[in-house]
């Protein structure tokens, strides 16, 4: 993990948003998470709509075409639809996307399920029951 982040230090002038943004995509490959299908991307010369169509709750980052780090704009898309833009980071948008979620009561993405229990159980310590999978990550990082 410390190589991955010095490499990014090096590529970018925001370190603090990488620093941030690493862990929120590690995490899924951490839980075993297909995250082909929640973070979608795109260049800002691509047509949103193309890339959403399928999605039914994903993260849209809109990059330049010669700059793939930083984003112009991420959005929050559910059921094929943004819901919000214009966001700062990928932090903000998953923080905004994991409240919807929760508050409206709709089932996570299967593909990113135990992500979003992760972030619910350990993270924000909401509800008592979770997962093997969960608890066993959740007792790695008490050590």
């Amino acid at each position: 993990m410390e190589d991955v982040l010095d490499a990014l230090d090096e590529k970018t002038s925001d370190i603090l948003t990488h620093r941030k943004t690493t862990p929120l995509r590690g995490l899924p490959i951490f839980v075993r998470d297909d995250t082909s299908k929640f973070f979608l991307q795109c260049s800002a010369s691509d047509t949103e709509e193309q890339v959403i169509r399928d999605a039914t709750v994903a993260i849209l980052s809109v990059h330049e075409d010669d700059d793939a780090l930083n984003a112009v704009n991420v959005a929050v898309v559910l059921e094929g639809a943004i819901i919000l833009q214009d966001l700062p980071d990928l932090c903000t948008a998953f923080a905004y996307l994991f409240g919807l979620l929760y508050t409206m009561n709709i089932d996570y993405p299967k593909e990113m399920f135990y992500t979003f229990e992760a972030v619910q159980c350990i993270f924000f310590d909401l509800g008592s029951r979770c997962s093997q999978r969960i608890r066993s990550l959740r007792t790695k990082l008490q050590l």
